[in-house]
């Protein structure tokens, strides 16, 4: 029993865990708002190499916890904890003074350890220092708190770091996550850990052998997180081709000037602020959503939020207007918000009753294999949708004059090259494909639509 005072109902070490994870996710998101344009831009690194760091990083942040969590049960938490800040810490901070493709690369592996270790933790002291009578509540401030410093950070950080030096985002993210050593060595109180026999490093290790085992021969198990994870690849691509879009095709001069009429500052909107959408949009609605939906059938809703998100795909290709930018990303949010959760309860409700702490338990594993295909797959069909054919008219234009482009050279050195020769950008861009680069995206929301319908026909035999 936990015999902390508690603070509006919870025990203190709640709201240290919360100050983490307002923290940890905010310093996360701000780096990630930022983190395709930061490689592609300032390190020079094409968008298939950004592809291929984020589809062998990303990933590890949601495998990790299979292993890191059990660690923790035996290490103890507090210890994990100050183990999880150093290496968020040191993975930022390298990542910030490091340019090359394999320091990088380092970096960020550093970092996914780190944030992997971090994840269990924090689920597990909230599941240990509530009850059934408040961890519902509980659970839902943890889920706003990941929403509030997403939002926060870009919205207000980013900016004025990025402003002086974009690799400061990633040096005070480094700063602030490793800051938090101090908090936990003073403040956070170890969770009551329950009875169970004592077992070596090597027995913890061999049982989460025994489980991942257990998990790749469950075929069906598999099928389905493969299937929702292609909704995840789309979610991805706000990190990599809605920034890459932004930058490329979308004048938000009309939405910076409602804001300097309306509230008398000077604003930019940039591609740290696509997450301040999605943010802002689960904080808005997330609750009102999840009233209307609380007593849905799991599979009916899960199709329509896809559906929604899916939409937001389609929105996003109709034009290149900041608006018409701003409800594509919203609109998708919506869809988010309405399948996510419904998912986790189809996982509880599909599996077999000796099943349901295994199906819950890897069902995280969407994020790893959505991750795994996002990177790679996102940034090479905007090559070859948006850069390849500019690219193409460019070295077709200034052939008819004479002059020759290498034929390894990057969109941005097609386009220096094309103003030299009065070709405008506006007129490179007029021969990319934005429109068939939102509508493959939707196609793979469609995809995912009809994989989890074949999937309850084919497997599932009641309705949920």
């Amino acid at each position: 029993m936990n015999t902390e005072k508690k603070y509006f109902g919870f025990p203190f070490t709640f709201w240290v865990v919360i100050l983490f994870e307002f923290v940890e996710r905010g310093s996360y998101y701000g780096m990630m708002s930022i983190l395709s344009i930061y490689m592609s831009e300032q390190l020079g690194f094409s968008k298939t190499d950004v592809g291929t760091i984020k589809t062998l990083i990303q990933p590890l942040i949601y495998a990790i916890p299979i292993l890191t969590g059990a660690i923790a049960d035996k290490m103890g938490y507090r210890k994990t904890l100050m183990v999880a800040f150093g290496l968020l810490g040191i993975g930022y901070s390298l990542t910030s003074i490091t340019s090359e493709f394999s320091s990088i690369f380092l970096s960020l592996i550093i970092l996914a350890f780190g944030a992997g270790t971090f994840k269990p933790i924090i689920s597990g002291t909230i599941a240990k220092v509530t009850d059934e009578s408040n961890s519902g509540f509980a659970f839902g401030v943890f889920y706003w708190t990941i929403n509030f410093g997403a939002f926060l950070f870009p919205l207000i950080i980013v900016p004025y770091l990025k402003s002086i030096n974009q690799s400061l985002v990633m040096l005070v993210s480094g700063i602030l996550t490793a800051s938090m050593i101090i908090p936990t060595f003073f403040f956070y109180r170890e969770p009551a850990q329950e009875d169970r026999v004592k077992e070596s490093i090597l027995e913890v290790f061999m049982s989460i052998m025994y489980k991942i085992f257990y998990i790749l021969i469950d075929w069906r198990f598999l099928i389905l997180v493969f299937i929702y994870s292609w909704f995840w690849v789309i979610y991805f691509q706000m990190f990599d081709a809605a920034l890459w879009y932004l930058k490329d095709f979308v004048d938000a001069t009309p939405l910076n000037n409602f804001v300097s009429n309306t509230f008398g500052f000077n604003w930019k909107f940039d591609v740290e602020h696509v997450t301040v959408v999605n943010a802002f949009a689960i904080i808005l609605l997330q609750f009102v959503i999840s009233f209307l939906v609380k007593n849905a059938k799991a599979l009916p809703t899960m199709i329509i939020g896809i559906s929604i998100a899916t939409f937001g795909m389609v929105v996003l290709s109709l034009s290149t207007s900041i608006w018409v930018f701003l409800a594509g990303i919203f609109i998708f949010s919506i869809g988010e918000m309405t399948a996510h959760p419904k998912f986790i309860s189809y996982l509880g409700l599909i599996a077999a009753p000796e099943k349901k702490a295994t199906y819950m338990g890897f069902g995280f594993l969407y994020g790893a294999s959505g991750a795994l295909i996002s990177g790679i797959l996102g940034a090479n069909l905007y090559v070859q949708l948006i850069d390849k054919p500019m690219i193409t008219y460019v070295r077709e234009k200034l052939a008819e004059t004479g002059h020759l482009l290498k034929s390894d050279v990057t969109i941005k050195e097609a386009i220096s090259a094309a103003e030299k020769f009065g070709i405008s950008k506006a007129q490179v861009a007029s021969h990319a494909y934005p429109s068939e680069l939102w509508l493959t995206f939707s196609l793979i929301g469609v995809l995912c639509i009809v994989g989890l319908i074949t999937y309850q026909y084919l497997f599932v035999k009641k309705k949920l």
